[in-house]
């Protein structure tokens, strides 16, 4: 009322109740199926790739590769999760007799890791793993509910 002693209109309450109708409510909270492409009939998995390698290259490349035909086929994707890399050492003397001066020789090797989590039905998965991968990438397909 003090409003409209100022010559202004309430506010229109479309949208704004605070006790929207049931059939809103109901709508709201169902949940939503998505098209996730072909053979979005059958059950779709969690399914997480597993990439290692030591060349980085390498692993980027397969990486871009199954991540571009994921999303080819409008696949829900996470990833590439860069894993940190794990770095193994070995530390050996220079010398096969021990005697002389104390020359050391230090070996490494890295190991790099990557991790892609899709949702999809594994027969999308099967097409989309069948890309050519890199020698020394080794890949892993772990399949759950």
């Amino acid at each position: 009322s003090r409003l409209m002693s100022l010559g202004l209109s309430p506010p229109s309450s479309a949208g704004l109740e605070r006790n929207p109708p049931r059939k809103i409510m109901a709508a709201i909270h169902q949940p939503v199926k998505k098209n996730l492409g072909a053979g979005a009939d059958s059950q779709v998995h969690k399914i997480r790739i597993t990439l290692t390698s030591r060349n980085v290259a390498a692993l980027e490349k397969v990486c871009g590769e199954l991540i571009k035909g994921a999303k080819d086929q409008k696949l829900r994707v996470k990833g590439p999760v860069r894993i940190p890399t794990k770095v193994l050492r070995i530390t050996t003397r220079k010398s096969p007799c021990g005697e002389g001066t104390n020359t050391w020789d230090r070996y490494e090797m890295r190991i790099h890791k990557r991790l892609i989590d899709l949702h999809s039905p594994s027969e999308i998965v099967k097409q989309i793993t069948s890309i050519n991968i890199e020698p020394g990438v080794e890949v892993e397909v772990t399949v759950t509910e």
